[in-house]
């Protein structure tokens, strides 16, 4: 693990901190990903943590004056899920990422941070390959724009030199004639990786297809662009005989292997049948069936930004104590090694009662809110705590009294082994102060992180109606 934990306040302190430790530090904002590696001794070499998560401004989406929009580098997943720019102009980028994880993941998971881990079956690429996407590298000896395409070199491989930065991601905007979609194929509906995706941007002159972009993942050892069915589809209108054309030869163009999760001529006939899908969506203006109108996000009833500077560099090593806030009370903990805020929160501040179920990210048990947005604690470095407003399972209710969640879990019997159940708890929380008056669909989309093992989910979810019944009649 870790030895030296730096909480950044600025983007030059970051860029400071990488050129004096170079290859054995690893700049984080989510760690979704890295935390994971870290634990399981794949990065023996980083020494060093430096955290940009509390840097103010680097998590907007904008659109500047030549036409390009610009994605910060702490722009979450669940950022761009919610975006309307994106939803109208750039909607294959919305929909992969709406289409990582869970909320939990989406909350802290950076598009950034999908591209610099450089998985072919990672969502994001696909469709930022598809709009023209470039990235900004930046470190104290310069900057480089680098197109997204030349920007991988391999299986999780980058050109990004160990003292650089991703401060920039940018496509030009798409005009109102282009229309786009992303198909994700995985094994389960959500919390799931890539068997293979595939992004399509096509730009229309009344209804023959002008230029087309079609990009897939997870067939290649990166993203790469199915050339020949995007000249074929130039000049032509969607019809049947057309969509078959392009998907074949998109099935041509991908070069997929075996593998545990597929063989390879199941994701080559797979990238006929989605790219099929995604023609035949916009062919009928249908891409955006299915998405929901207001995505569920559960950061509450703000889109969440980190707005609180920090005055300095904050700086933690293994042993030093970490000053937070837990359930409305000021603690000093002293863990003794590098862990993460799920074991803080359990063998420091003895705080049970967030579970430890997977401590991989699948199964939402747990589940706390950070800084006013509900995370996955196992995925969270324990020194993000310093000086963090945090709110477990223990501190939902109030002067005693249970949380209308918790007793609506009582009176419906929404517990069996009862595990899980912190982990829905938290979710159902966030998600009744997000949307006071849930749908049936949202409820189900704020629980898509949380895993239950005994029960087939009908009495949690309503539980959760019963609870925003009970809310609202108050």
């Amino acid at each position: 693990m870790w030895q030296t934990y730096y909480a950044a306040h600025s983007l030059q302190s970051a860029l400071e901190l990488l050129h004096q430790y170079g290859a054995q530090a690893r700049v984080i904002a989510g760690a979704t990903d890295l935390l994971l590696e870290l634990e399981a001794g794949q990065r023996p070499g980083v020494k060093v943590l430096i955290d940009l998560s509390r840097v103010p401004e680097l998590d907007l989406i904008r659109v500047d004056d030549e036409g390009w929009v610009h994605l910060g580098p702490l722009v979450t997943h669940n950022h761009c899920a919610g975006s309307s720019l994106l939803v109208e102009r750039a909607f294959a980028l919305t929909k992969a990422c709406w289409q990582v994880g869970a909320p939990q993941i989406r909350n802290r998971g950076t598009v950034a941070g999908n591209l610099i881990t450089a998985s072919p079956a990672n969502d994001s690429i696909t469709p930022l390959m598809a709009l023209g996407a470039q990235v900004t590298l930046r470190s104290q000896s310069g900057e480089r724009t680098v197109p997204l395409a030349e920007f991988f070199s391999g299986v999780r491989k980058t050109v990004l030199a160990p003292d650089e930065l991703l401060v920039d991601i940018a496509f030009p905007l798409p005009d109102e004639q282009t229309r786009s979609t992303f198909i994700k194929f995985a094994l389960r509906r959500a919390q799931a990786i890539s068997l293979l995706n595939v992004a399509a941007v096509l730009k229309f002159k009344g209804d023959h297809v002008q230029k087309a972009s079609i990009t897939l993942g997870a067939v290649a050892p990166t993203i790469i662009h199915a050339a020949e069915a995007e000249a074929w589809l130039v000049g032509r209108a969607l019809t049947e005989e057309t969509i078959q054309r392009a998907a074949g030869l998109a099935a041509e163009a991908a070069k997929p292997i075996d593998d545990l999760r597929a063989t390879a001529a199941y994701r080559r006939e797979m990238v006929r049948v989605c790219t099929a899908r995604a023609l035949r969506a916009l062919a009928a203006g249908e891409e955006r069936a299915g998405f929901p109108e207001r995505p569920v996000m559960l950061w509450g009833r703000e889109e969440w930004h980190w707005r609180q500077p920090l005055a300095e560099t904050l700086v933690h090593h293994p042993g030093d104590p970490i000053e937070t806030v837990i359930n409305g009370r000021s603690l000093t903990l002293q863990p003794a090694e590098s862990k993460s805020l799920l074991r803080l929160l359990r063998e420091e501040a003895g705080l049970t009662g967030t579970k430890e179920g997977c401590a991989e990210g699948e199964c939402g048990a747990c589940t706390v809110i950070l800084d006013g947005m509900a995370v996955m604690s196992c995925l969270v470095p324990a020194p993000r705590a310093m000086g963090a407003q945090i709110i477990t399972v223990e501190g939902i209710g109030r002067e005693g009294r249970l949380h209308p969640l918790q007793r609506a879990f009582i009176e419906e019997g929404a517990v069996q082994c009862g595990y899980c159940s912190p982990g829905f708890l938290m979710s159902g929380v966030k998600l009744l102060e997000e949307r006071p008056a849930p749908t049936r669909q949202e409820i189900v989309q704020a629980i898509t992180g949380n895993l239950c093992r005994c029960t087939g989910y009908y009495k949690i979810i309503a539980a959760f109606e019963k609870a925003a019944q009970a809310a609202a009649r108050q």
